[in-house]
């Protein structure tokens, strides 16, 4: 099994890289690489496959939603957009985003975070490394706000649901380390990101798109989904297995593994009541920043990824530092405080 397994990890890190066939058929790619998971670890049963039909329902109905009201709302959006961003200065405008996205979204959720980002970048005036780059700090930035609410993202319900606290916990555990690092990577956002000079680049010149392919996309997330939760079910018995031991210190890189496995289900392995507050913070901030590194990594990349066309590659090119910048930066802070 273990043998199995690993083989499999290391196809899921880096086939999308150098297969193109793979790159552009990531959905189907990951749900057989969730299949080949469960099956190499024998967890496959009837309550893991309607799990795994249910846990996509909700994401791709928001995302279906989405996409029809932002068809059909398109123009006046975009003209929302567009005056606020010219009511301030540009730089500012995009520290914002990347800050507010973050802080709201574990009030209205990862998801509806994530399609408002969709939005904006939709209308913007970027060259295709600035829209990369901000998508990437912005998903970042939701990634770990969804966390400080149980209401934010499936981690953090767990999560609160596992140490049987209260629904201000999270908040008050990890909240001054996540809301620093969102003003952070607002504060990247303003320093690495560049209008696009040329005004034939203004996006909402861009033709309406079909219902076809917002539908097609709402499919490919609910397969994407369902590949996430076939992973990570069959990766947690090796988990369980060989991880829940270890130090903190050493748990906090090891759960880089997030970065294309679902964080809720490493956070439901990992966690119990029986940890100090400490441990808690380690392994949710290790869980957390890694998330943002790869596509696969959180909802909200998958979704801003599949809507923007941003390939894997684009992806981990600026992911990859940027994750593994803060995941370094945290760690000195985690010895000092530990």
């Amino acid at each position: 099994m273990l043998i199995g397994l690993i083989i499999i990890l290391l196809f899921v890190l880096f086939l999308p890289f150098s297969v193109k066939f793979v790159e552009h058929n990531l959905e189907i790619f990951l749900f057989i690489m969730g299949l080949a998971a469960v099956l190499v670890s024998g967890v496959l049963d009837k309550s893991l496959i309607l799990k795994a039909l249910e846990d996509p329902i909700n994401i791709s109905l928001a995302v279906l939603i989405a996409g029809l009201l932002f068809r059909w709302l398109q123009k006046p959006l975009e003209k929302m957009i567009l005056g606020i961003s010219g009511a301030m200065p540009y730089q500012l405008f995009l520290a914002l985003v990347v800050i507010i996205l973050g802080l709201i979204s574990s009030v209205v959720t990862a998801i509806i975070a994530a399609l408002i980002l969709v939005l904006i970048v939709s209308v913007l005036r970027l060259d295709r490394k600035s829209e990369v780059r901000l998508v990437v700090l912005a998903c970042f930035s939701i990634g770990l706000g969804a966390a400080l609410t149980p209401i934010g993202e499936p981690l953090s319900t767990l999560a609160i649901s596992k140490l049987h606290e209260d629904f201000f916990y999270l908040f008050r555990l990890i909240g001054p380390e996540v809301i620093s690092l969102v003003v952070i990577f607002g504060i990247l956002a303003a320093i690495l990101v560049r209008p696009k000079n040329d005004e034939d680049s203004l996006k909402s010149d861009q033709t309406t798109e079909g219902y076809g392919e917002i539908i097609i996309r709402a499919l490919k997330i609910y397969l994407f989904v369902m590949g996430l939760t076939l992973l990570g079910a069959g990766f947690e018995p090796l988990i369980t297995k060989y991880l829940l031991d270890l130090s903190p210190f050493i748990l906090y890189w090891i759960n880089m593994i997030s970065a294309i496995l679902d964080n809720a289900t490493l956070a439901a392995a990992e966690i119990s009541p029986a940890m100090g507050p400490s441990t808690i913070k380690a392994i949710l901030i290790g869980l957390l920043i890694s998330g943002g590194i790869l596509v696969p990594g959180n909802i909200p990349n998958i979704i801003s990824a599949g809507k923007l066309k941003i390939t894997s590659k684009e992806w981990a090119k600026f992911g990859i530092p940027v994750g593994l910048s803060a995941m370094v930066v945290y760690f000195i802070v985690l010895i000092f405080i530990s």
